[in-house]
């Protein structure tokens, strides 16, 4: 067996492959990756290069007739001449401004665009973070009377009866150029593809660190969500309250026909196989809603008298990589038909997504994976299909099946009381295997926009990657108005 540690392209999701392993039977899965991988990196460079030499060789003229290089560096005394080289040029261009990172970089920004996006306290409220300004009083024709570098960011000024100045840093300018994107190509967060072989080092963080007051364990723990799609925390007291209380942690829980916080037994006390003592394959929760819960926290209270329960993850991610890169035509029709589907088991409540044909398996935003939806058990009856429609579904779901159910993808992992995990919902299907015996569970649905935020809100503070995101000069550290997360 041999293992996939290359960073993976995958139609556009950029992610990084952990101990995932090829099986013999798809050792072409590993060489099309591999190919796939050189070919992007050696294609890019060389679009880059062609782009950059054609598309903006009249714009980097243009610029040259403006921009004089500097001088030699002073050999006296004196204070040297500011190095105007390495602040950007700009220039007002018909409809744009142009502005040159360096002698290769260069992008293009509307003019109404920026206009629109001045964060002045007289357009952006420095507080609330929201628009003060007013996008339709803005004529589609606004043009500046002029344009300067300053060595922090580009200076903009706009004519009207009362003349108005809007400032943009250089780095922000960066970050959100779009014609073109000089934007780094890989993601802010990057998900970590694993398959079977995660059982040697599983993302995992300590009680402790959770309930710090300094927050520092508490982001570990979300960043390791963020990777991998789930994360272990150990050391947790084996009641109610405090696992209760570790959800909290996070955000709002989320309530649903099953209560707020779970404490169940397999008395089928709700409608549902969750409250017996069967197998559970691989699904993610929540299918029949049309907001599916975002994250999903388990920890096992008591297991006695009986054996089994092995809890069993799966990366959907990794499993769709396979499925796309070996089953193209598969990939595509579980991304395009929806599956319906129900929770019935509760004689006060039906609930079925909206709309009532449901939501693919793959969900996709453009290019890039965003959400698995799969519960064979809770599926409703497929009858929305042309004849050739369902025989190209059930052949599709079928290699998902296999795909799924695969030895290298199960991650299967015994509980104990101590150890709670969270999965991402939209990512992760989490499974169990039969059991005997009485079994105590306790958990919660906590709102991925909940999570989201928190995430954020320690990114800010402890990756270091954003270093305006919040201003150090006040005294309650107010968010910047040039934070990467407006």
């Amino acid at each position: 067996m041999s293992s996939i540690t290359k960073i993976m392209r995958n139609g556009g999701l950029t992610t990084k492959t952990l101990n995932a392993p090829c099986r013999s039977s798809t050792s072409a899965c590993k060489s099309t990756l591999v190919r796939t991988s050189n070919y992007l990196t050696s294609s890019t460079a060389q679009a880059r290069s062609l782009h950059t030499a054609s598309r903006w060789a009249s714009a980097a003229a243009a610029l040259r007739r403006t921009y004089q290089p500097p001088s030699e560096p002073s050999t006296s005394a004196e204070q040297p001449p500011a190095r105007t080289q390495d602040i950007p040029v700009s220039r007002i261009d018909e409809g744009k401004v142009v502005v040159g990172f360096d002698t290769e970089e260069w992008t293009r920004y509307h003019h109404v665009w920026l206009r629109d996006h001045c964060r002045c306290s007289e357009c952006f409220h420095p507080v609330t973070k929201q628009r003060l300004l007013n996008t339709f009083d803005i004529h589609p024709d606004i043009k500046p009377s002029t344009v300067e570098s300053k060595p922090d960011g580009l200076e903009v000024h706009w004519p009207s009866a009362k003349p108005h100045t809007s400032f943009y840093p250089w780095s922000w300018l960066r970050e959100h150029s779009y014609d073109p994107s000089l934007r780094r190509h890989e993601s802010k967060s990057e998900p970590i593809l694993w398959g079977s072989k995660i059982e040697q080092s599983p993302p995992t963080v300590t009680y402790e660190e959770v309930m710090s007051e300094d927050e520092r364990g508490m982001y570990k723990w979300l960043t390791n969500i963020d990777k991998f799609g789930f994360s272990f925390v150990s050391g947790v007291p084996a009641t109610t309250e405090a696992t209760e209380e570790l959800s909290t942690r996070i955000g709002f829980i989320r309530e649903t026909q099953y209560g707020k916080f779970w404490d169940f037994t397999s008395d089928l006390a709700k409608g549902d196989t969750a409250y017996t003592t069967i197998a559970l394959g691989a699904h993610t929760d929540n299918t029949y809603f049309t907001d599916p819960c975002g994250l999903q926290l388990f920890h096992l209270l008591s297991h006695t008298e009986g054996s089994g329960g092995s809890t069993l993850l799966v990366d959907g991610f990794y499993v769709a990589s396979i499925l796309r890169e070996l089953y193209p035509q598969a990939y595509e029709t579980l991304s395009r038909i929806g599956v319906p589907a129900h929770a019935a088991g509760e004689a006060g409540s039906i609930y079925t997504p909206f709309p009532e044909r449901g939501y693919p398996v793959l969900r996709q935003q453009g290019n890039e994976l965003v959400q698995i939806r799969w519960n064979n058990d809770d599926r409703s009856v497929m009858d929305h299909l042309t004849a050739a429609e369902m025989e190209e579904w059930y052949n599709a779901v079928r290699l998902w099946h296999k795909l799924l159910t695969s030895a290298d993808s199960e991650y299967w992992v015994q509980l104990a009381p101590g150890t709670a995990v969270v999965v991402n919902n939209h990512r992760v299907l989490h499974g169990r295997s039969a059991f005997t015996g009485k079994r105590r569970m306790c958990g919660a649905y906590i709102g991925g926009d909940e999570y989201r935020s928190k995430l954020a809100v320690l990114a800010e503070r402890f990756s270091g990657q954003d270093p305006s995101a919040v201003d150090p000069g006040t005294e309650t550290k107010e968010r910047s108005i040039w934070s990467s997360f407006l």
